[in-house]
């Protein structure tokens, strides 16, 4: 997911509903599973290329433990990529709701924070 693609449906933003959220990850999120179920059963995915696994890594999980429970059911197979994805999704959700709750309250307090000239 980038936004150098110069489509901006394929980046969250932080004013993003659940559903844009799932929309995007679903469609835009590149994945490092195989082409088919049975073949990424048999073979496993490439955590280190989904970028669903990188964002978890890097942004969204923070227990290293539960991480690297991902990392090896996704690489043995065990894990399909659209339920990685839904990890993702479920994160970034979350993380959302609260960040659009507090928004929402700061944007009432905002006058205090303003420079205002007396010209």
């Amino acid at each position: 997911m980038s936004s150098s693609d110069g489509n901006e449906n394929s980046v969250i933003f932080l004013t993003d509903s659940p559903e844009e959220v799932r929309k995007k990850i679903n469609k835009y999120a590149f994945s490092g599973g195989q082409s088919t179920v049975e073949e990424h059963r048999k073979k496993g995915g490439n955590p280190e290329k989904d970028i669903s696994f990188q964002y978890l890594k890097m942004f969204f999980e923070p227990n290293d433990e539960k991480l690297q429970k991902i990392y090896e059911d996704y690489k043995s197979g065990k894990l399909l990529t659209g339920e990685l994805k839904e990890i993702l999704i479920e994160k970034i959700n979350l993380f959302l709701r609260e960040h659009q709750r507090k928004r929402k309250i700061a944007e009432k307090q905002i006058d205090k924070f303003l420079f205002k000239s007396k010209l």
